[in-house]
Parts: C-alpha cells; structure tokens; sequence
C-alpha cells in the first residue's frame, strides 16, 4: 500500500478550501489551498515500455485530480494485477495494490465505510473483464460509489502477448497461434447491460477527450465505469491506429448530451434510429429532425445500449464520450442507512439480551 508524502503540500497548507467539491464525493474533505498536477506526482520511477499509453492516462489523471480541490490524503487509488495496475504506485495519494480482478471487491469495502475517500480503481482488459468479469458487473450493478478506469489495450501485456476478452476474432497470438475463435466483449455493452449508471469511452491519445470523460466521472454519484482505448507497443502495437490517422473523424462517433450526434472527417456522417437500434447515416440523405440528439440522462438503458452497438470490432466506427450518466441510489449509502437503523434499534440492554430465556431446543 502507498500514501501521500506529509511534506508541505497543498492539502497540509493554510488557507481556504478550494474549488467546488464534485458531487460524486461530496463528503470528502476539501484541500486547503491549490494544487497542482506535480504534487500527486509520487517520487517512484515510473516503469512503463516506451510508448506506452498508460503515460498519457497517467498524466491526464495528475492533471484531474487537482481540479476536485480534495486533500490527498482521503484519495484512494485501488488496482489489480497487470500493466495498468501499477498506477497507484506513480501517484502521491494513498494506494492499494491489489488481487487479481479484485480491485472492485477492496474498492467496495473502502467506499462502504469510509464516506470520506475518493475511490478509484485502476484495471485493464485482461484484469477486469476476465478474472475480475464477476466482480466488475456486480459493483456496477450495486452502483458502489467509485470511479473505475478500465484500461482496454486487447491483449495481455504483463503475461507477454495472450489475447484477451477485447481482442478481435482471429487475433493471432502467443496463446492463440492460428487465430482467436473467441468473440470479444463490447465493454460499453458489457457494463450498460449491467445496469451501470455511468458509461463512458476515451481513447488514450485524445488528450481532451480523456480529460472531458475524466471530468465527468468524478461528478458522478455511484459507479463511474470509464474505458480508455490504449496502445500496447509491444504486444498489441497499432491496435487502435485507425482511429489516430488522418480519417479517425469517419471514424469515432464522439457524443455529448444534448448535441446532435454527427461526425466524419467534414461532419458529413450521422447517427439515425433504425427499427428497434440505430445506425451511421450520410447526412445529406436524412432529414435534419431524423439525426438523433444525445440524450445521455434518459433512464431507459435501451438507448444507450443501441448507441454502444454502433462500436464495431473492427473499429469501424467507435462511440467516445459519455453515452450514459443517469442517477440512482448507491449501494454504499444504502448499507450504511441500513447499519444506522440498527443501531437505533439495537437493545439497549445487550447482555440482558444474551442471558435471557429466549432460547430453543434443535431436537
């Protein structure tokens, strides 16, 4: 486990709180003056392969976090196993580092009973949607208040090269010599069909894209489920190529609520209701009122759902933004109403209840 250093930074210094507290931790102690991105910058040596994506998330979050105006010390980071999972280490904030896939198990216990964390949680393809599937669908559909940041590279980068549950069909790798037969999970889908209360993609190379998803999710009350399309330079080199060249725009279908979701290379492409989903049109051959507006706080999860399955595997087009941000009770503040009822009506006399004559006979 890592912690902040207690050296004179900003949260130790006198002064006024700062900033306007996001909704998402509303309970959580305020810094006591400004801050800045190098001083969540941990004194560690940051081990990552050259190239890797994991740097840009990386700075993009020190550059976050000092924008909350929270003390360092009520912020957690909690990982698992893998790449990603280093991340607590590069951070001057408290930190865990944790099982295999269990990241959201460790991060439940903390938001649970200590209201006054920021918690965070730190995974990757392989992390949490193999080992840790069980675990990540259940908090989603608790709705633990937390934020998870999912890095998605499509393949096993620690273990050296196996594919994983995002790899595409046909991926060849150590593990898959003559070609994966596994169809990949569409996350987005994954976690709206859990019932997540916030869904959101960015790609690692999107620098405002990645602070705007980043932004969004520490206002969120409940879970904040983020995927962060990465490149792995070693193993999985290119894999998301298409969406940085020049074209990338007919590519990534960036939503934000509200606007019409309209994209390419000149705004020439949009999305439009087919039967029961949706689907890429030329918006020259639609009605202006057919292209749909984004409505990410509707509760139905049947539109955000139809939005994640526009996301090809073959990154045809790729949805970015936030695409659901809804409002519902929180798993954590439910069981602690629920603990603050019993104690209210615990027995006053305890021992009187354990001597009592209360008691039966298993025959």
């Amino acid at each position: 486990m890592t912690g902040p250093r207690h050296n004179g930074h900003a949260h130790v210094l006198a002064g006024h709180d700062v900033g306007v507290a996001p909704s998402g931790y509303a309970d959580v102690p305020r810094a006591h003056g400004p801050s800045k991105a190098k001083d969540f910058t941990s004194d560690q040596e940051v081990r990552w392969c050259p190239g890797c994506g994991d740097y840009v998330i990386l700075a993009t979050v020190r550059s976050i976090l000092p924008e909350l105006g929270l003390a360092r010390e009520n912020i957690v980071f909690v990982s698992g196993i893998g790449c990603s999972s280093r991340f607590p280490y590069y951070l001057d904030t408290y930190g865990v580092h944790s099982i295999h896939g269990r990241a959201p198990t460790f991060a439940t216990g903390l938001a649970i009973t200590r209201p006054d964390l920021s918690v965070w949680v730190i995974t990757g393809d392989g992390d949490g949607l193999s080992i840790g599937g069980n675990h990540l669908i259940h908090v989603l559909r608790r709705n633990v208040n937390m934020r998870i940041l999912l890095f998605n590279n499509r393949i096993y980068g620690l273990t050296k090269g196996q594919y994983s549950p995002t790899s595409e069909t046909g991926k060849v790798a150590k593990s898959t010599p003559r070609g994966s037969v596994d169809t990949p999970f569409n996350t987005m889908s994954l976690a709206i069909g859990a019932d997540a209360s916030f869904v959101a993609r960015a790609l690692d190379s999107d620098r405002a894209g990645l602070g705007e998803v980043l932004r969004a999710a520490a206002q969120h009350r409940g879970t904040a489920f983020v995927e962060i399309l990465q490149d792995c330079p070693i193993f999985n080199d290119g894999s998301f190529d298409l969406l940085r060249k020049d074209e990338a725009g007919a590519h990534l279908v960036h939503v934000r609520h509200g606007e019409p979701i309209v994209f390419g290379v000149d705004d020439e492409l949009c999305v439009v209701q087919k039967g029961f989903g949706l689907a890429v049109a030329n918006v020259v051959d639609v009605d202006p009122d057919d292209i749909v507006v984004h409505d990410a706080h509707t509760d139905d999860p049947e539109y955000a759902y139809a939005l994640s399955r526009l996301s090809r595997q073959d990154l045809t087009y790729t949805v970015t933004g936030v695409v659901r941000a809804v409002s519902r009770p929180t798993y954590d503040d439910g069981v602690r109403a629920k603990v603050r009822s019993a104690e209210e009506s615990a027995p006053a006399d305890l021992q009187g209840l354990l001597d009592g004559t209360n008691t039966w006979t298993v025959s």
